[in-house]
């Protein structure tokens, strides 16, 4: 298991990919994304919004200068906000 976390973080991002992301003020590198996956909020409802609203997931293995794990990152698509939802050591 891991601990869970609801952080807002900043994600820097190629073709939609996390490259990097800042956490607690430090910048880690993704070194390998190792899964990926896309959930619907489940609050949403047709008469709230055209956009069905996604949920991207990605586990990543990531390291800062002294620190290295495995993160899962969200990122809400309708709002562009990513999040921090699991470290793992």
């Amino acid at each position: 298991m891991g601990r869970c976390h609801r952080t807002e973080i900043a994600v820097t991002e190629d073709e939609g990919r996390p490259v990097r992301f800042t956490w607690n003020g430090r910048v880690y590198g993704v070194r390998r994304i190792i899964d990926h996956w896309v959930t619907l909020r489940t609050d949403w409802s047709p008469e709230s919004s055209a956009q069905v609203p996604e949920r991207r997931h990605w586990r990543v293995e990531a390291g800062a200068a002294d620190a290295r794990g495995v993160y899962e990152l969200r990122h809400d698509t309708p709002t562009g906000r990513w999040f921090l939802s699991r470290v793992r050591g």
